[in-house]
């Protein structure tokens, strides 16, 4: 994130992260599949976002001798006072969530029914929220009562409605594209107004959960076109979690490329 004064310029790299750990390995072309696949939901949900324009001809002057290295994989951006919670979305049950519900009966600490497998749909879509936590440290699951607790009741309720909307209609086009949209995770700032405003990114295969719906199947986690596989392929070497972080297998990037681009592919309906 670069500072122009009264805007930002956000460049997406190719870096990846893991469990809170920044890889020493690069994935190639995966900062502008995540930049572009942002820029296509931006439009598509029409909510309020912080985005000026991603064509780096438009940019400032003294951006011009570098937009060959931004184009694709950047964005100019308002700046806005970000929203200090992380808001997740769940519609289906899995990842962090279902070992909570499989040890507590709990998702975020509030109880769910009985009967949930590994990967089930939930019967209503969960607002799970984090903390959005310092450099170095981890994101805390929060309740609702703990999220009023940091940013008011109005906002909060705002940001409940907004999470939920956003990731229902996301997840019914996704559906029709043969993608389920297990879960996701959106950020938020306040315009000059005091209205919500959406930014960061949005439905990437770094804040989302994506399940082709080919081989969906409740009890067991389905193979996704996202972060999970670098994640499945650290745990398979039993890394502790904490940096510095492994180099990764050149058949382990090539891999991941692909499932970046075929999540871009299948959810856009554009060629990468």
């Amino acid at each position: 994130v670069f500072d122009l004064g009264d805007k930002l310029l956000m460049v997406v790299t190719d870096r990846i992260s893991a469990f809170d750990v920044i890889l020493p390995s690069g994935v190639p072309d995966k900062g502008k599949v995540l930049n572009q696949l942002s820029l296509f939901w931006m439009e598509f949900l029409g909510m309020k976002n912080h985005l000026i324009t991603a064509n780096v001809d438009e940019y400032p002057e003294v951006l011009q001798p570098y937009k060959e290295d931004l184009r694709g994989r950047s964005m100019l951006v308002k700046k806005v006072k970000m929203v200090e919670v992380e808001c997740i979305a769940r519609g289906y049950l899995t990842g962090s969530g279902w070992k909570e519900y499989r040890s507590a009966g709990t998702v975020n600490g509030e109880k769910l029914r009985a009967g949930y497998e590994n990967a089930s749909k939930l019967d209503e879509v969960l607002f799970t929220p984090t903390t959005k936590a310092a450099i170095g440290d981890h994101d805390e699951a929060i309740n609702y009562d703990q999220t009023v607790g940091i940013v008011g009741a109005e906002t909060a309720a705002k940001l409940k409605e907004a999470t939920i909307s956003l990731y229902t209609r996301a997840a019914e086009y996704a559906r029709e594209r043969g993608i389920i949209i297990a879960d996701t995770k959106f950020e938020f700032g306040m315009d000059d107004d005091g209205s919500l405003i959406l930014a960061d990114e949005v439905l990437t295969p770094d804040s989302s959960r994506f399940w082709p719906e080919s081989s969906y199947a409740v009890g067991s986690n389905p193979p996704s076109l996202d972060k999970q596989y670098v994640r499945d392929w650290l745990d398979s070497i039993a890394f502790n979690r904490q940096p510095p972080g492994p180099e990764l297998p050149q058949d382990v990037i090539d891999r991941t490329r692909e499932i970046y681009v075929k999540a871009y592919e299948d959810l856009s309906g554009l060629k990468f």
